[in-house]
């Protein structure tokens, strides 16, 4: 018998959401309804839909389902282990033992009445391998950095409502994109074959003030204007502390001041820049706006848009 791929029939990712595949369901269901459809195979197509519908939507189902999936591709041969349909034949009954004439495809009774009631056997006597699976963490830049040990909630296969804490460790240097692996902790695979491994992609989450590319970090540091124009030292922050920057005299907005190898830990560290940044005071006072319009005299001559020519 063909393997059946689910997520294809009915459109949608192997990630999909259960929100997704609801709407993915609706929508399918309103063209192919035999009813009111006037495409020629619909009520064929109506019936693949509901049965894809029915294993994608059931967390259980579809671990199973998923678990088939990582050994037989999309067009193959699936072949049941032996004895599967002599028995069946032989007791006059689905595998559930319910009487025969369920509605649904042979590969879908071929699958799921030989898995056991609870889904959570093997696929009678194969040993299949559990699947590897993809999330995503984010994590403080902070924690990049130093490294860090988290603790992750994960739901147990096939019993609702029920969850295991698996500790694992955030590697010192990591950067945003790379994965940590948590071997054996993906899919359960069937028989005696193990888990999957879980895979946890990396993700920064948004600092008011460092931005990481790579292993390179870096942040604006807003500076006055006779701090650019005349060359200063200034303290300023780093993820690392505190430390002390020197404003070359002549500095312009944009301008990077590197520290080198103060970004992420590694091999090599990466470095850490300082962007400069004008930050312009207020004339809010007598004072003030004097000090402007004598700047004003003083650079009569200055065009801040000749560039612009």
């Amino acid at each position: 018998m063909e393997y059946k791929d689910y997520y294809k029939i009915m459109g949608v990712a192997r990630d999909a959401t259960p929100d997704e595949l609801k709407k993915a369901h609706r929508k399918l269901a309103r063209k192919y309804h035999p009813d009111v459809s006037k495409e020629k195979n619909a009520e064929t197509r109506f019936k693949e839909i509901a049965e894809a519908y029915e294993v994608l939507r059931d967390p259980e189902k579809r671990a199973a389902y998923d678990r088939l999936g990582a050994n037989w591709q999309a067009g193959q041969e699936f072949r049941p282990p032996p004895g599967w349909q002599a028995r069946e034949q032989a007791e006059g009954r689905g595998f559930f033992g319910e009487a025969r004439g369920f509605d649904h495809s042979d590969f879908f009774d071929a699958i799921f009445r030989g898995m056991g009631a609870d889904l959570g056997g093997g696929f009678g006597g194969f040993d299949t391998g559990g699947q590897d699976q993809h999330a995503k963490i984010q994590i403080t830049l902070e924690d990049a950095y130093q490294g860090a040990t988290r603790t992750l909630q994960l739901s147990v296969p096939g019993k609702r409502g029920q969850a295991r804490s698996i500790e694992f460790t955030i590697p010192k240097g990591i950067r945003a994109g790379q994965q940590i692996r948590l071997a054996g902790q993906g899919a359960p695979g069937t028989g005696k074959s193990g888990a999957g491994d879980l895979y946890l992609e990396v993700e920064f989450l948004p600092h008011k003030l460092y931005r990481a590319e790579g292993r390179d970090v870096s942040m604006n540091l807003p500076v006055a204007p006779w701090e650019a124009a005349l060359g200063a030292q200034v303290e300023a922050p780093t993820p690392t502390g505190w430390v002390e920057v020197t404003i070359p005299a002549g500095s312009s907005p944009g301008s990077k001041l590197r520290l080198k190898g103060r970004g992420l830990p590694g091999k090599p560290s990466g470095d850490f820049y300082f962007v400069l940044q004008l930050a312009q005071p207020p004339a809010g006072s007598k004072a003030a706006k004097k000090a402007y319009e004598d700047m004003a005299e003083a650079f009569k001559a200055f065009d801040p848009r000749a560039g612009l020519q």
